[in-house]
């Protein structure tokens, strides 16, 4: 392993080739992160990971947004969820007898290849999101969360389904766009903020589509799908880093900062000592201890919102012994929840009672619950059929809890807390740590993690059905990130009805009986939500917080 001199100092002839990185020299920062996007296709493989969803929500830009609500006490602009504004569309208007949104488009939107944004590029995006082509239908999910007229799971058992017929999406003429809903669904605007719903330059695809590629996922994930964003991709290393610059042509207007440099920086103690060298401007994901030794520190600030970030334990249900419930509520006794808060988090988390972000929309504090108790994990596992952990050797390889190797400064004092608290009620767990682009594949696309610790994935879409969706109804009844192999007949026939219910009162309590059978199940096993948290140069302003904790170059100024 290199020592960290010898990586400063790699560090430094670096970003002497790369250009200026000091306040002083202006419009370049460097943003360090526990790793850089391994693809930037909607549909790929990385869709679920965090620093990859950075870097598509720079390049692409979406037909909606959340307005602004203001600035929290930290310094974080944050969104208002209840109020939305055009982007790449100007102005829409929504005919509740025909179900059809009509959309006004921006004249005069060009792209980094110089490309001006019409209704074609629209079309393009749904037409690709329903070929459901990519390694994850991340498209499709979204469309056919949102209701959108066509996309049903037929496209998965009848290929002639996945082709866009015009009374779904279609071009009125190059500044106009009709999509159509099969039912009433408020989700519909929601949605369209999603980074998985960001429109496509659809002229720099199709020239790099290829026979065996024809919606160039290949160019996506190794190149780069750029379009209508603030930003373009200058250079990108996989698992070393990608470099931002500037989009002149951005419909908001050219970005304040000019370049931004993502470099991948594993350790977070490494990220947080060259942050107070002053050669980056911008980290995050460091431990609760770093983050607290940098508050006050000179030159740096350290901003937080209370957000929809959670520590979760996956256990699947289609690999043994994790098909059996006793042994899943066994597991969910033995965690000890306040230890993980007050030595993994420093307090600065917070028991987690559901499976849904607690400030969505629908949220519902469940009443069964799993406070820790080693004496009913013990009686449980028992009724599981292993008194005192007996038979479970057989399990060895479905007892590894699995995590992302790069997440080992945040997450790893909080796994050895969870096996020393499984070992001591008798399930022998181990740890497997993996690297974050793998565990990436294997929770959202190969599903064939039998345990597996979480921090990172989350609901992006503000509202508990959306979560519910996605987490939680069966893979072939739209559940893409159904992480646990879950299944269970109620979750499935429920969520149709809570999706068209107009009533509040009444979708909420069919989304509170979701909640609560799932954790009836353990289908996902809940611990802690914890602070999302940043950590910057006092020079660097503007930071701000949406619900995928991406970070938008395009609001960061300089001084």
């Amino acid at each position: 392993m290199r020592s960290f001199t010898s990586l400063l100092c790699a560090m430094t002839v670096a970003s002497a080739v790369a250009g200026p990185l000091h306040a002083e020299t202006a419009k370049t920062i460097l943003f360090l992160a526990e790793d850089v996007p391994s693809g930037l296709d909607l549909d790929g493989a990385s869709a679920s990971i965090t620093t990859s969803q950075t870097g598509m929500v720079n390049i692409m830009e979406p037909l909606f947004g959340y307005a602004t609500k203001g600035v929290n006490a930290s310094g974080i602009t944050v969104p208002d969820f209840s109020k939305f504004e055009g982007r790449l569309v100007e102005s829409w208007a929504f005919d509740p007898k025909t179900l059809i949104w009509t959309l006004h488009l921006r004249h005069g939107v060009k792209g980094c290849t110089g490309n001006e944004f019409t209704a074609k590029d629209v079309v393009y995006t749904y037409e690709r999101g329903k070929s459901v082509s990519g390694s994850t239908p991340v498209g499709w999910f979204l469309a056919n969360v949102a209701s959108v007229k066509g996309f049903t799971a037929d496209v998965f058992k009848n290929p002639a389904a996945r082709t866009l017929s015009p009374d779904e999406v279609k071009a009125v003429d190059d500044y106009t766009v009709t999509i159509a809903q099969s039912e009433p669904n408020a989700l519909f605007l929601p949605v369209l903020t999603i980074f998985g719903t960001y429109i496509f330059d659809a002229t720099l695809m199709k020239a790099h589509a290829t026979d065996k590629d024809p919606w160039a996922h290949d160019f996506a994930n190794n190149v780069s799908p750029a379009s209508f964003g603030p930003y373009c991709v200058e250079r990108w290393e996989k698992n070393q880093e990608i470099i931002f610059k500037a989009n002149p042509n951005y419909w908001r207007g050219k970005p304040a900062i000019d370049r931004v440099i993502m470099r991948r920086v594993p350790q977070s103690s490494n990220r947080m000592v060259i942050l107070r060298t002053g050669q980056a401007q911008l980290t995050q994901n460091l431990t609760p201890r770093e983050f607290d030794s940098l508050r006050g520190a000179p030159g740096l600030k350290v901003e937080g919102v209370e957000g929809n970030e959670s520590l979760f334990i996956i256990m699947n249900f289609k690999i043994k012994p994790f098909d059996n419930i006793k042994l899943r509520q066994a597991i969910a006794y033995a965690i000890p929840t306040e230890q993980i808060i007050k030595t993994g988090y420093f307090g600065q988390a917070k028991p987690w009672h559901s499976i849904v972000p607690s400030i969505y929309p629908g949220y519902a504090e469940t009443p069964t619950q799993y406070p820790y108790d080693t004496a009913k994990a013990k009686a449980t596992l028992a009724d599981a059929g292993y008194p005192d952990g007996k038979g479970l050797e057989a399990f060895h390889d479905s007892f590894q809890l699995t995590y992302p190797a790069e997440k080992e400064s945040t997450v790893g004092p909080i796994v050895n807390i969870i096996q020393s608290a499984l070992r001591q009620v008798g399930i022998p767990a181990t740890l497997n740590p993996i690297p974050l682009a793998q565990f990436g594949d294997r929770t959202l696309v190969k599903r064939d993690l039998p345990f597996a610790l979480n921090d990172y994935d989350k609901a992006i879409g503000v509202d508990a059905g959306y979560t519910l969706q996605l987490f939680l109804v069966s893979a072939n009844k739209g559940g893409i990130a159904n992480e646990s192999d879950y299944s269970n007949a109620y979750i499935d026939e429920t969520w149709p009805k809570a999706r068209v219910e107009t009533d509040p009162a009444k979708r909420n309590a069919l989304l509170a009986d979701m909640q609560e059978q799932a954790m009836k199940d353990v289908a996902l096993l809940p611990i802690v939500e914890f602070k999302t948290q940043y950590a910057l140069s006092d020079k660097l302003t503007g930071l701000s917080w949406q619900s995928d904790s991406s970070e938008r170059f395009f609001d960061l100024k300089l001084q």
